[in-house]
């Protein structure tokens, strides 16, 4: 859909289901995302918002951001389109308790330049054919890991 008709405003996954919420251990975080092509100078540019109903600030919604905009580029790839914005959306934004203290060590560092960049070694005609020997990351710095137990 996204290729015959890139400029429709319908380009949307939603993982909410109402009827078997009650079937899941979880229901789901991130629930819904949409696509956006533009065109400029005969490019097409994606981009992607997502829509996340419960948010673990300091866990879950890193992650989030990374895999959609993942996504986003794979998408892109898919198609021929340049990977453009990702947008994220977030409805109960929160921090855990047992995160605060790793919260406060985070906000304590001096973020990084940014520098990293994201390469694909093998274009494929669909998302699923993408292994994890297709993409390249050059660049990347990060300070040390900061461990938190999940919170369900």
């Amino acid at each position: 859909y996204l290729k015959k008709f890139p400029f429709s405003r319908r380009h949307i996954v939603c993982a909410w289901n109402p009827l078997v919420i009650d079937q899941m251990a979880l229901p789901p975080c991130h629930c819904l995302f949409q696509f956006f092509v533009r065109e400029e100078n005969g490019k097409k540019y994606l981009s992607c918002q997502l829509y996340q109903r419960s948010c673990d600030f300091f866990l879950g919604v890193p992650f989030n951001i990374a895999s959609y905009s993942l996504l986003t580029y794979i998408f892109a790839d898919c198609l021929g389109y340049v990977p453009d914005e990702f947008v994220w959306t977030g409805g109960d934004v929160h921090l855990y308790d047992n995160h605060i203290e790793q919260a406060k060590l985070q906000l304590s560092r001096h973020p990084l330049p940014p520098s990293a960049q994201l390469y694909i070694r093998n274009h494929h005609e669909f998302p699923w054919e993408y292994k994890f020997d297709d993409f390249e990351i050059t660049g990347y710095e990060s300070h040390p890991a900061i461990k938190a137990p999940i919170a369900v």
